[in-house]
Protein backbone atom coordinates (compact mmCIF):
# COMPACT_ATOMS: atom_id res chain seq x y z
CA UNK A 1 0.00 0.00 0.00
CA UNK A 2 1.48 2.83 -0.87
CA UNK A 3 0.18 6.00 1.37
CA UNK A 4 0.70 10.04 0.93
CA UNK A 5 1.16 12.26 4.09
CA UNK A 6 0.84 16.15 3.75
CA UNK A 7 2.67 17.94 6.30
CA UNK A 8 2.94 21.64 7.20
CA UNK A 9 5.57 24.14 8.61
CA UNK A 10 3.62 25.54 11.98
CA UNK A 11 5.04 27.95 14.40
CA UNK A 12 6.02 26.59 18.34
CA UNK A 13 2.79 26.82 19.98
CA UNK A 14 4.93 29.03 22.47
CA UNK A 15 6.22 31.21 19.87
CA UNK A 16 5.75 35.13 20.41
CA UNK A 17 3.97 36.26 17.16
CA UNK A 18 4.05 39.63 15.61
CA UNK A 19 3.89 41.46 12.35
CA UNK A 20 5.75 42.95 10.02
CA UNK A 21 4.98 45.61 6.65
CA UNK A 22 2.05 47.40 8.31
CA UNK A 23 0.39 43.99 9.87
CA UNK A 24 0.25 42.07 6.40
CA UNK A 25 2.90 39.57 7.00
CA UNK A 26 4.18 37.07 9.84
CA UNK A 27 7.38 37.81 11.54
CA UNK A 28 9.47 34.81 11.40
CA UNK A 29 12.66 36.21 13.39
CA UNK A 30 13.38 34.26 16.14
CA UNK A 31 10.52 32.09 15.42
CA UNK A 32 11.03 28.28 16.12
CA UNK A 33 9.04 25.95 13.51
CA UNK A 34 7.79 22.72 14.11
CA UNK A 35 5.47 19.87 12.01
CA UNK A 36 1.83 20.65 12.28
CA UNK A 37 1.04 18.50 15.47
CA UNK A 38 -2.17 16.89 13.24
CA UNK A 39 0.07 15.98 10.58
CA UNK A 40 3.06 14.55 12.77
CA UNK A 41 1.21 12.87 15.61
CA UNK A 42 -1.78 11.69 13.70
CA UNK A 43 -1.76 11.26 9.98
CA UNK A 44 2.21 10.63 9.74
CA UNK A 45 2.28 8.09 12.55
CA UNK A 46 -0.81 6.46 11.49
CA UNK A 47 0.26 5.92 8.46
CA UNK A 48 3.25 4.18 9.53
CA UNK A 49 1.17 1.97 11.81
CA UNK A 50 -0.65 0.66 8.67
CA UNK A 51 2.78 -0.01 6.47
CA UNK A 52 3.89 -1.98 9.82
CA UNK A 53 0.71 -3.85 9.88
CA UNK A 54 0.92 -4.85 6.64
CA UNK A 55 4.35 -5.37 6.47
CA UNK A 56 4.96 -3.74 3.23
CA UNK A 57 4.29 -0.82 1.36
CA UNK A 58 5.69 2.31 1.68
CA UNK A 59 4.97 5.96 3.15
CA UNK A 60 6.29 9.54 1.33
CA UNK A 61 5.45 12.44 3.03
CA UNK A 62 4.76 15.53 1.11
CA UNK A 63 5.57 19.36 1.31
CA UNK A 64 5.00 22.96 -0.25
CA UNK A 65 7.46 25.32 1.23
CA UNK A 66 10.84 26.68 0.81
CA UNK A 67 14.34 25.22 1.02
CA UNK A 68 14.22 26.34 4.65
CA UNK A 69 11.76 23.83 6.06
CA UNK A 70 14.09 20.56 4.78
CA UNK A 71 14.91 19.80 8.64
CA UNK A 72 11.19 19.99 9.09
CA UNK A 73 10.87 17.20 6.69
CA UNK A 74 14.17 15.35 7.68
CA UNK A 75 12.27 14.95 11.07
CA UNK A 76 9.28 13.39 9.00
CA UNK A 77 11.81 10.67 7.73
CA UNK A 78 13.41 10.36 11.03
CA UNK A 79 10.48 9.21 12.48
CA UNK A 80 9.97 6.94 9.89
CA UNK A 81 8.84 7.71 6.38
CA UNK A 82 10.82 6.27 3.29
CA UNK A 83 10.48 9.19 1.28
CA UNK A 84 9.91 12.67 1.12
CA UNK A 85 8.75 15.60 -1.78
CA UNK A 86 9.39 19.48 -1.26
CA UNK A 87 7.18 21.55 -3.76
CA UNK A 88 9.78 24.36 -3.81
CA UNK A 89 7.02 27.82 -3.23
CA UNK A 90 6.02 29.38 -0.65
CA UNK A 91 1.91 28.27 0.33
CA UNK A 92 0.10 30.91 -0.48
CA UNK A 93 -3.01 29.56 1.13
CA UNK A 94 -5.11 26.53 1.58
CA UNK A 95 -6.31 26.07 -2.30
CA UNK A 96 -2.49 26.43 -3.23
CA UNK A 97 -1.35 23.77 -1.11
CA UNK A 98 -4.22 21.53 -2.23
CA UNK A 99 -3.40 22.14 -5.97
CA UNK A 100 0.31 21.52 -5.35
CA UNK A 101 0.12 18.36 -3.87
CA UNK A 102 -2.70 17.13 -6.35
CA UNK A 103 -0.95 18.26 -9.38
CA UNK A 104 2.40 15.78 -7.85
CA UNK A 105 0.01 12.62 -6.58
CA UNK A 106 -2.39 12.46 -9.17
CA UNK A 107 -0.58 9.77 -11.51
CA UNK A 108 1.86 7.92 -8.31
CA UNK A 109 -0.86 5.86 -7.88
CA UNK A 110 -1.23 6.33 -4.13
CA UNK A 111 -3.68 3.96 -2.50
CA UNK A 112 -4.30 6.67 0.59
CA UNK A 113 -3.98 10.40 0.96
CA UNK A 114 -3.48 11.50 4.83
CA UNK A 115 -3.44 15.56 6.18
CA UNK A 116 -4.31 16.01 9.44
CA UNK A 117 -7.87 17.75 10.12
CA UNK A 118 -5.78 21.53 10.32
CA UNK A 119 -2.70 23.29 10.74
CA UNK A 120 -2.50 24.95 14.16
CA UNK A 121 -1.91 28.56 12.50
CA UNK A 122 -4.69 28.91 10.77
CA UNK A 123 -6.98 25.80 11.89
CA UNK A 124 -9.01 26.22 8.44
CA UNK A 125 -9.26 22.49 7.92
CA UNK A 126 -9.59 22.89 4.18
CA UNK A 127 -6.39 21.40 2.33
CA UNK A 128 -7.92 17.68 2.87
CA UNK A 129 -11.52 18.10 0.83
CA UNK A 130 -9.79 20.34 -1.77
CA UNK A 131 -7.33 17.82 -2.52
CA UNK A 132 -9.92 15.28 -2.78
CA UNK A 133 -11.81 16.75 -4.77
CA UNK A 134 -9.22 17.76 -6.92
CA UNK A 135 -8.17 14.11 -7.05
CA UNK A 136 -11.98 12.86 -7.55
CA UNK A 137 -11.58 10.76 -4.70
CA UNK A 138 -13.48 10.27 -2.13
CA UNK A 139 -12.97 12.21 1.36
CA UNK A 140 -13.53 12.02 5.12
CA UNK A 141 -13.03 14.33 7.25
CA UNK A 142 -12.23 14.78 11.14
CA UNK A 143 -11.22 10.38 11.56
CA UNK A 144 -10.29 9.48 14.56
CA UNK A 145 -9.95 5.76 14.12
CA UNK A 146 -8.84 4.11 10.59
CA UNK A 147 -8.62 0.87 9.60
CA UNK A 148 -7.75 -0.66 6.02
CA UNK A 149 -8.27 -4.47 4.49
CA UNK A 150 -7.79 -5.11 1.27
CA UNK A 151 -8.95 -1.80 -0.83
CA UNK A 152 -11.53 -0.78 1.92
CA UNK A 153 -10.76 1.66 4.29
CA UNK A 154 -12.78 2.11 7.89
CA UNK A 155 -12.77 5.20 9.43
CA UNK A 156 -14.14 6.50 13.06
CA UNK A 157 -15.38 9.93 13.38
CA UNK A 158 -16.24 12.36 15.93
CA UNK A 159 -19.88 14.10 15.70
CA UNK A 160 -21.40 16.37 17.80
CA UNK A 161 -23.73 14.29 18.35
CA UNK A 162 -21.99 10.75 18.68
CA UNK A 163 -19.72 8.55 16.37
CA UNK A 164 -19.92 7.54 13.18
CA UNK A 165 -18.51 4.57 11.19
CA UNK A 166 -17.63 4.91 7.32
CA UNK A 167 -16.08 2.67 5.34
CA UNK A 168 -14.80 4.11 1.57
CA UNK A 169 -12.96 2.01 -1.26
CA UNK A 170 -9.79 3.36 -1.35
CA UNK A 171 -8.04 5.36 -2.96
CA UNK A 172 -9.07 7.85 -0.67
CA UNK A 173 -8.12 11.26 1.47
CA UNK A 174 -8.61 11.70 5.13
CA UNK A 175 -8.39 14.52 7.04
CA UNK A 176 -6.49 12.66 11.29
CA UNK A 177 -7.44 14.18 14.35
CA UNK A 178 -6.59 13.35 17.99
CA UNK A 179 -7.28 9.43 18.33
CA UNK A 180 -5.98 8.28 15.38
CA UNK A 181 -2.51 7.67 17.38
CA UNK A 182 0.22 8.23 19.46
CA UNK A 183 3.30 10.57 19.02
CA UNK A 184 6.45 9.02 17.66
CA UNK A 185 9.80 10.54 19.17
CA UNK A 186 12.71 10.04 15.95
CA UNK A 187 15.19 7.49 17.65
CA UNK A 188 19.26 7.60 16.57
CA UNK A 189 18.83 5.23 14.31
CA UNK A 190 16.10 6.68 12.62
CA UNK A 191 17.92 10.16 12.59
CA UNK A 192 21.30 8.51 11.34
CA UNK A 193 18.71 6.60 8.54
CA UNK A 194 16.98 10.10 7.96
CA UNK A 195 20.04 12.00 6.29
CA UNK A 196 19.88 9.42 3.19
CA UNK A 197 16.71 8.30 2.29
CA UNK A 198 15.04 10.39 -0.78
CA UNK A 199 14.04 13.79 -0.76
CA UNK A 200 12.60 14.91 -4.05
CA UNK A 201 12.55 19.01 -4.69
CA UNK A 202 9.40 19.56 -7.12
CA UNK A 203 9.23 22.87 -8.91
CA UNK A 204 5.64 24.42 -8.84
CA UNK A 205 2.68 23.44 -11.18
CA UNK A 206 0.39 26.37 -12.94
CA UNK A 207 0.12 27.90 -9.38
CA UNK A 208 -3.74 29.75 -8.56
CA UNK A 209 -3.06 32.68 -5.74
CA UNK A 210 -6.56 33.39 -4.62
CA UNK A 211 -6.12 35.19 -1.74
CA UNK A 212 -4.63 37.58 -0.57
CA UNK A 213 -3.71 39.35 3.14
CA UNK A 214 -5.43 42.47 3.80
CA UNK A 215 -3.72 42.71 7.83
CA UNK A 216 -3.64 40.48 11.08
CA UNK A 217 -4.48 41.70 14.33
CA UNK A 218 -3.22 40.37 17.70
CA UNK A 219 -5.71 39.39 20.01
CA UNK A 220 -6.27 40.96 23.19
CA UNK A 221 -4.80 39.24 25.35
CA UNK A 222 -5.38 38.06 28.94
CA UNK A 223 -7.19 40.85 30.73
CA UNK A 224 -7.46 41.53 34.44
CA UNK A 225 -9.97 39.19 36.66
CA UNK A 226 -12.90 40.76 38.53
CA UNK A 227 -13.41 39.64 41.97
CA UNK A 228 -17.21 39.68 42.80
CA UNK A 229 -18.46 39.14 46.43
CA UNK A 230 -20.91 36.02 45.81
CA UNK A 231 -23.85 37.80 48.07
CA UNK A 232 -23.53 40.76 45.23
CA UNK A 233 -26.00 39.41 42.24
CA UNK A 234 -26.57 42.75 41.76
CA UNK A 235 -23.32 43.97 40.61
CA UNK A 236 -22.93 40.42 38.86
CA UNK A 237 -26.05 41.38 36.73
CA UNK A 238 -24.44 44.31 36.01
CA UNK A 239 -21.30 43.84 34.78
CA UNK A 240 -22.49 40.72 32.61
CA UNK A 241 -24.69 43.68 30.97
CA UNK A 242 -23.14 46.37 30.49
CA UNK A 243 -19.38 45.46 30.32
CA UNK A 244 -19.23 42.10 28.87
CA UNK A 245 -22.67 42.66 26.97
CA UNK A 246 -23.61 38.85 27.07
CA UNK A 247 -27.16 39.37 29.04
Amino acid sequence: MKILVGISNVPDTTAKIAFTDNNTKFNKAGVQFIINPYDEWFALVRALELKEAKGAGSVTVIHVGPLENEAMIRKALAIGADDAVRIDAEPADAFFVAEQIAAYAKDKGFDLILVGKETIDYNSSLVGGMLAEMLSLPYVSLASKLDVNGNVATAECEMDSGTSILEVQLPAVMSCMKGMSEARIPNMRGIMAARTKPLVVVPVSNPSILTSVESYTQTEGRKAVKMIDPNNMDELVALLHNEAKVI
